[in-house]
């Protein structure tokens, strides 16, 4: 093998022969000393397998061998963040500057770390950095934004900055799209699409931007013209099937969406968003395999991990409810989430919580076990996943206030998820109009004609809920000012 056979990684991934840039980038990180290029594809080939711990000592060895490489230390940093590891991804971060490493980049994976460790003055720094080396960065454009939003709920404030952008760019499709994601998540969808449609004058149209017309479409009840746009869909990955079926269940096309659904599965079979897709479409067309995918009986869990009855579990549930409330600094929701009405923090995988947190952390990784456990030996979609381990992939606490809730959504990067409640409404105990409980199956893609939700699960503090990354659910509103907090996660296989 010679020095750059690593880039032929990258090509397969491109063609989707995720196994075959595993068996490459295996082969080329199995000699006495792997180059730089081979570590940093093998650690891009485990993350895009879903195997982000993996990727992380893939990416640690690499900074080990190579220390004087700022592109090495760039990507430990990346990962580390990706993990939660929010200090020692600014450290990396900090030691790939030094290096002279000046890539927007870089200054992007230290704002995001800066942001999840609450330096949000810093951070905002750090996404300006970004923009000064490079003006038309999406990412950093959209999550300025964000940030300012979360901060101040000032709306005018966090499309400044976008509005500005893209009128030095009227024609780049990156900016046009974080100008509209922003509009869409600041309470104007309508706004949103106006924006998407003026940049897809003439074809051939950018697929994310085209993609995004379809669900605008969609979201503002105009199934005739997602139907429309989706005729301009010609790729044949995963996502472009995904887009496609998207306007047919929208349309009331349920064949048509099951076809398109059951090819971007083929093409990407832990999709998530796909198998929720497909899911919507056998049950729009009443096919019986759509119980597989939504058997709430065997699919969704629900452990009580304290008892808010007894004074213990009620001074545990008090004193994890106090160190939450530390963390949530903003105002208002981030962009393309499911929370409405409420706020957001993100949960640290590094140890840096205070106790209670840390206490909570553990409890929720035992319970991932158990269910892993109680999975073993079944197949299916989901179970067919399980190696008999799991790994937190991210986590973080939601705060809801009087008319709170989350619109209704999948994990796309899950495998297991979840809900713990650490505080709910008084009015949850209404098992009639059940304000504030979890449902499931009520698709967050608008289908015609509109379906429901089939599965409620009521809300008690000290309760956690698993279910699979790919299950429609939200939460009934409620009215009531009083608050309802939650932490939750995503959990994804460990490799066998």
């Amino acid at each position: 093998m010679t020095a750059g056979d690593h880039r032929q990684a990258y090509d397969l991934l491109a063609r989707g022969d995720l196994q075959g840039a595993l068996r490459l980038t295996a082969a080329l990180t199995a000699v006495p000393l792997p180059t730089a290029g081979a570590y940093a594809a093998r650690a891009a080939v485990l993350k895009a397998a879903d195997q982000t711990q993996a990727a992380l000592a893939v990416n640690r060895e690499a900074a080990r061998r190579y220390p004087a490489s700022g592109v090495t230390w760039h990507n430990l940093a990346a990962t580390l963040g990706d993990l939660g590891l929010a200090e020692e991804a600014e450290a990396a971060a900090r030691r790939a500057i030094a290096l002279g490493l000046a890539a927007a980049e870089t200054r992007l994976v230290l704002a995001r770390a800066l942001q999840a460790l609450h330096r949000f003055d810093e951070a905002e720094a750090a996404f300006r950095e970004a923009l000064a080396l490079r003006p038309d960065y999406e990412e950093p454009n959209t999550e300025l934004a964000q940030l300012i939003w979360m901060r101040t709920r000032d709306r005018a404030a966090a499309l400044s900055p976008l509005h500005a952008a893209l009128a030095a760019r009227p024609g780049h499709p990156g900016l046009r799209r974080a100008l509209a994601v922003a509009q869409q998540f600041t309470g104007d969808p309508q706004a949103a699409r106006a924006t998407v449609e003026a940049g897809l004058g003439q074809p051939p149209y950018d697929p994310r931007l085209l993609g995004l017309a379809i669900d605008l479409c969609c979201v503002t009840g105009d199934a005739a013209a997602a139907l429309r746009w989706a005729a301009h869909v010609t790729g044949q990955d995963a996502s472009s099937h995904a887009a496609r079926a998207q306007a047919q269940l929208a349309a009331g096309d349920g064949a048509a969406a099951e076809r398109e659904a059951a090819l971007a599965v083929a093409k990407a079979p832990h999709d998530q968003y796909a198998l929720a897709l497909l899911a919507t479409a056998w049950r729009l067309t009443g096919d019986v395999r759509y119980r597989e995918l939504y058997d709430y009986d065997g699919l969704v869990a629900a452990y009580d991990l304290i008892d808010p009855d007894t004074a213990e579990g009620s001074r545990e549930l008090a004193e994890l409810r106090d160190a939450l409330r530390r963390l949530h600094r903003f105002t208002a929701h981030p962009f393309s989430q499911s929370v409405r009405e409420g706020s957001q923090a993100t949960l640290r995988l590094d140890g840096g919580h205070e106790p209670a947190i840390e206490r909570l952390l553990q409890r929720l990784r035992e319970a991932v076990g158990r269910r892993v456990s109680e999975g073993a030996g079944r197949g299916g979609p989901f179970w067919g996943r399980n190696t008999g381990a799991a790994e937190f992939s991210g986590a973080w606490s939601i705060r809801l206030g009087a008319s709170g809730h989350h619109a209704d959504h999948i994990h796309p990067r899950g495998w297991i998820s979840s809900a713990f409640y650490v505080s709910v409404p008084d009015e949850s105990a209404d098992a009639v109009n059940r304000p504030g409980w979890i449902k499931f199956g009520e698709p967050g893609a608008r289908t015609s004609p509109r379906l429901g939700p089939e599965h409620f699960v009521q809300p008690r503090p000290g309760r956690l809920v698993l279910f699979p990354s790919y299950m429609w659910h939200g939460t009934v509103p409620y009215a009531s000012a009083e608050e309802r907090m939650t932490v939750a996660f995503d959990a994804l296989p460990v490799a066998g």
